[in-house]
Order: C-alpha cells, then structure tokens, then sequence
C-alpha cells in the first residue's frame, strides 16, 4: 500500500511516498512554502520520482504550516505529531526533538514508543525560528545555507545581545560597520539562536537522545551551538527535513489500515 505525507512549512514544501508505512519509494523538497505553487510542485515532483498517479495513492495525510490550504489531502494532522512520529522513524532512541521551523520552535517530548509525552513552542516571536536565520543571512549578504561553514570558520563569537530579530538586525550591521569578520558574527548569531532554543528544551524537560529535524538541523553551525547550550550530543538524520513528511505518511498508512 502506497501513502502520501505533504509536509506544507512557511518557507518550504515537501512530499514523502512510502510503501506500507515502511520503505520510503520517493521523496522531494521545494523551497516554496505556503500560499505559493510550492504544494502543488513538491506534490507532483514526489509522483514523477515514485514513477506513480495520484489514483495509485491509497491515502495522503497534510501536515505544517499551511496544511488547511492543501485540497488533495484525505486528512490533516499537525506538525508536532507528525515529527514526533516521523524523528521516531529516523531516530528510534531520540526523547528530545528540536523541530526549528521557518515561523517557530518546537521541543517535543517523545516515549520509548515514539508516542508525544509533552511538547513547548514558541510562536510568538521570530527570534530563534529559520525566518531569524533567513534575515541575518540577508544582512551579512550570504547565502543561508553558506551559514554552517562561515560560522566553522569563526576563531571567536561576537555576541549578539538582542533577541528581537528587528534589534538584532540593527547591531548585526553595526558589527559589520566595525569590520567584525563575517565568521565571528555567524557564530554569535549561531549562539543567540541556540540559547533561545535551549531554554525552550529544558522548560520542557532534556530527556536523551536529542535529535533535530527540520531544514534548519542542515545548519551545522546551528546544530554545534545548541549541543553546547544543551551540554549534549545532538543527533541529525540525513533526511531531517523530511520528518514531518515521513510522520504525514506513516500515519496516513496507519489511518488507511484502519478504514480497511
């Protein structure tokens, strides 16, 4: 049995085909997210790669940001149970996951069983979220994917005192102005993010493993800093940003196997 999992985020789309809720048959990603062709792309790209129709696909379940916008579904779930599910699918011996999102933070709590003991967010504020990391990548006119090897580079951390991402903005160009080198303001924009995220993880209660999923989990900067606010390893799967795409398909299978 064919499923379907559309993770549709702020700032990008994508799509899991997996077979029996086990074997993952194809998989895309496009940065595009909600309110753009971004679901539509990344929901054909999936079936071009699966070599499939959509009539071959028993069930599709929605997830994310902007999972209320996407008609082709058969279900909806949120973005907290299906990166639950899906980290558990990568990451069996995670406790701790770290979902960073385009619009916001997640700490997840997981069981042995992969199942949801208690989850935090902030969404409220964009300091600490991969719309944070966007902007500053667009400040220091870098790529933010270039983010992760610049902050390597860092010999040491400039630090960025403001947590709102408006301020921070601000004193970032006044770092600049005063010849800062360009890694050293990586690191500490790297250091801002992860203290803000880590008082997310220890309100809701440090179990190990950590993971992180999300596309922001492909920062390696951003992963180093936060495994020393946590004072822990931090486990990343390749197919991180897949996460909640994966917990989408696995539990459409489960719903299918239900109505059958």
């Amino acid at each position: 049995m064919l499923t379907m999992g559309v993770d549709i985020g702020s700032t990008a789309c994508k799509c899991i085909i997996m077979e029996d809720g086990q074997e993952i048959k194809a998989r895309a990603v496009v940065p595009l997210g909600t309110g753009t062709q971004g679901s539509r792309t990344v929901f054909e790209a999936a079936l071009t790669k699966a070599g499939k129709t959509r009539e071959e696909i028993e069930r599709i379940l929605v997830t994310g940001y902007g999972r209320f916008t996407f008609e082709a579904a058969d279900s909806q779930k949120s973005e907290i149970t299906c990166h639950a599910t899906g980290v558990h699918y990568l990451l069996p011996t995670a406790r701790t996951v770290v979902d960073i999102g385009g619009q916001d933070v997640k700490a997840l709590r997981l069981s042995e069983d992969g199942l949801l003991d208690n989850f935090v967010m902030n969404d409220k504020c964009a300091a600490g979220t991969g719309r944070f990391l966007d902007v500053m990548a667009g400040v220091l006119d870098v790529k933010t994917e270039e983010l992760g090897e610049l902050s390597s580079q860092a010999r040491s951390e400039v630090s960025i005192s403001n947590t709102c991402t408006v301020f921070a903005e601000s004193e970032v160009i006044s770092q600049l102005s005063n010849n800062v080198p360009l890694p050293d303001l990586v690191a500490g924009i790297h250091a801002s993010v992860a203290k803000r995220v880590a008082a997310l993880v220890f309100r809701n209660g440090l179990v190990k493993d950590v993971a992180m999923s999300g596309g922001v989990a492909l920062n390696s900067g951003v992963v180093r800093a936060l495994s020393r606010e946590l004072k822990s390893e931090i486990l990343v799967h390749e197919d991180c940003q897949l996460a909640g795409a994966i917990g989408a398909a696995i539990l459409a299978y489960r719903e299918a196997k239900r109505v059958s």
